[in-house]
């Protein structure tokens, strides 16, 4: 159980029998009344995210969840497939359970299985990934200073990258915000 003086940004909690992370949180003394604390709380199955008004004292249940170190195998009709390195478990999550990380996913490429209550629901990406760039426009004499071009990498995302790099080129690519961050050697 966490009181509302133990709340921090990525916090899991559970209401009603659903996992939440906790987003964003303010703490409010009124002159009147009683203290209570303004949260934002994300639904770790469908990914919307909510608003509540907790009041100090009241607390949370602490959610069942577990993070398992797997492996990106494919994606197939069923869904996209990891396995445990460790016991060979295999667990299948849909399109929707991933969210935007799909668009970062390569074979063998090892993240964090997000499970509640045993039963796999999301993903954590690595924080940056290097991927090659497999569509991108030429760059143009007098374009190579500053500014950008959309490129499409080799997983299928398209992200914004400078003038100067080509198709085959590998870039570190940030995956909280599809941004490029340097270009990479391979």
């Amino acid at each position: 159980m966490y009181a509302t003086n133990q709340f921090r940004k990525g916090l899991k909690v559970q209401i009603d029998g659903v996992p939440f992370e906790i987003v964003d949180f303010q703490h409010v003394s009124p002159g009147k009344g009683r203290a209570f604390t303004r949260t934002k709380l994300k639904n770790m199955l469908n990914q919307n995210v909510i608003e509540r008004t907790i009041t100090s004292g009241d607390k949370l249940e602490s959610a069942n969840t577990e993070e398992r170190e797997m492996q990106y195998l494919f994606r197939d009709a069923e869904g996209f497939h990891f396995m445990n390195q460790a016991n060979y478990e295999q667990a299948v999550l849909s399109e929707e359970q991933l969210g935007e990380g799909k668009d970062f996913l390569q074979e063998s490429l090892v993240i964090k299985v997000m499970y509640f209550n045993e039963r796999p629901i999301g993903v954590e990406l690595p924080t940056f990934v290097v991927l090659q760039i497999k569509e991108t426009t030429s760059a143009f004499k007098g374009d190579t200073v500053g500014g950008t071009k959309p490129a499409k990498l080799e997983t299928g995302a398209t992200v914004q990258v400078p003038f100067h790099l080509k198709e085959g080129d590998f870039i570190k690519v940030d995956t909280r915000d599809y941004s490029y961050a340097e270009k990479a050697n391979k």
